[in-house]
């Protein structure tokens, strides 16, 4: 996922996405937990993801209370 294609979305697709993310993380723990093999990209590839979208709600923040 891309960050100009983030930094388009409203807080509202962005908190969804999110959420929906955070699902598909914990689906791929219990995978791990249960011995099932899961690849490891994707595992990382989920956690970045996770963390772009954090950090843009973080500066649509704080530019709203800047203002």
């Amino acid at each position: 996922m891309r960050t100009s294609e983030l930094r388009q979305k409203s807080a509202q697709e962005l908190s969804d996405l999110l959420i929906d993310l955070r699902r598909e993380q914990f689906s791929l723990r219990m995978q791990q937990g249960t011995g099932q093999p899961a690849r490891p990209s994707q595992v990382r590839a989920l956690r970045k993801d996770i963390a772009r979208i954090k950090t843009i709600q973080n500066e649509m923040n704080s530019k709203g209370g800047a203002k």
